[in-house]
């Protein structure tokens, strides 16, 4: 299975790659924002597409040409405004699922937060609120479509050493999550048919990574 990472240069998207390159089933392509990036994913065997998320719909589908799935990590990060999170963190979204559609890509795999329902945007910070809101939205744009989606509700980032350990579940107690765990989550779910059609928390737990996905 060859799978595009959209937001390939981001900390879990390289943990991602490199996962998935060391996989006997799947195989990587990085969709990145600049050729200068490519380096890093090019020592690691993988092609990679230079397309900006904030460019149209054909330009994504056209790095999506050839591959059998899609996994959407990407995000406007946390020191960039309320517009930036609209851009990518919302709109890149939706445009990668409609760039699927028109690749004709079934599998998508979207990295969400950790809560996205209606009530978790009126509980959250006014500064959090924003983004809580743009993945509600990319979230239900996505379930709302016949593609085999899986999403993913990490709790909060850490870059610790990962311990292939987990909790996960359709409601789990909130909590921390290395990205290098998440990551392999990721690939667990792309290999594990049993993931499509649903979504599910995350955080770090004592559960064997493949045990836990096997589990949802």
């Amino acid at each position: 299975m060859k799978v595009l990472v959209v937001g390939a240069n981001g900390q879990i998207g390289k943990h991602l790659v490199s996962f998935i390159q060391d996989s006997d089933s799947l195989e990587a392509k990085a969709m990145i924002r600049k050729q200068e990036q490519a380096d890093f994913f090019e020592n690691l065997g993988a092609d990679t597409a230079v397309v900006d998320l904030e460019q149209d719909i054909d330009a994504i589908a056209k790095a999506a040409e050839g591959v059998d799935a899609i996994v959407f990590t990407a995000g406007s990060g946390p020191h960039t405004g309320k517009d930036k999170t609209i851009m990518v963190d919302l709109d890149g979204a939706v445009k990668t699922v409609e760039a699927a559609k028109a690749a004709g890509v079934k599998r998508f795999v979207m990295i969400s937060s950790f809560d996205t329902r209606r009530e978790a945007i009126q509980a959250a910070p006014e500064s959090f609120a924003p983004y809580v809101a743009a993945k509600h939205y990319a979230d239900k744009w996505l379930k709302g479509t016949d593609l085999d989606y899986t999403i993913i509700h990490p709790g909060i980032l850490t870059n610790d050493k990962g311990t292939a350990q987990v909790n996960a579940g359709v409601e789990v107690e909130r909590g921390e999550i290395p990205r290098e765990d998440v990551a392999r989550v990721v690939v667990a779910s792309l290999e594990n048919e049993n993931t499509i059609g649903k979504e599910f928390q995350l955080v770090a737990g004592s559960v064997p990574v493949k045990e836990a996905i096997r589990s949802i």
